[in-house]
């Protein structure tokens, strides 16, 4: 029993800790006010390897390190002003994508399931939360939000899903969940 609550925690440690590290992985772009980030990649991998109360917990520590001050969101930022500021609903995109995918994806791993679940769905999903907010804070017009906000970041942010449904048959089995 205590073996199982520290393969827990351990894969809850590092996934905050990997969610922290993907935020400061960033290419800036001259023409939106989000970056190409990592966060991704650890947001959906989140998903594929814990369950929905593990997931639930380990984005709400991130929210909450980062609301706190600690500079754990995008390029070192934090604080109130990044969470509920013009790239704040990614945040809450990515924490509420997490949690949803941890409840989708089936116990048994599946590479194609869990691809497509993160293309297909999460991509979206994300993007919704995102380019809402970002429009809402900005009150930029809606062609204009979802041009600077979420189109020039499809194709990457596909390849990291596909990366991270790659990656979560290995860490699975490593933790005997596979």
């Amino acid at each position: 029993m205590q073996n199982n609550k520290t393969r827990e925690m351990t894969k809850m440690a590092l996934m905050v800790a990997l969610n922290c590290i993907s935020a400061y992985i960033i290419i800036p772009l001259p023409f939106s006010l989000s970056p190409i980030a990592l966060q991704t990649l650890v947001v959906n991998l989140t998903g594929y390897v814990l369950n929905v109360k593990q997931a639930a917990m380990t984005m709400a520590a991130y929210l909450l390190v980062g609301l706190a001050g600690v500079p754990v969101f995008t390029g070192g930022s934090s604080g109130p002003g990044k969470l509920f500021g013009p790239t704040g609903g990614y945040l809450f995109g990515f924490a509420l994508w997490a949690i949803l995918l941890a409840y989708l994806r089936s116990k048994e791993y599946n590479f194609v399931r869990y691809a497509l679940l993160g293309c297909i769905i999460g991509v979206p999903f994300i993007y919704v939360f995102g380019v809402v907010q970002l429009q809402l804070v900005t009150h930029m017009g809606w062609g204009k939000a979802v041009m600077t906000g979420a189109l020039p970041f499809i194709p990457l942010d596909i390849v990291k899903c596909c990366a991270a449904a790659y990656v979560a048959g290995p860490i699975n089995r490593i933790f005997g969940e596979a």
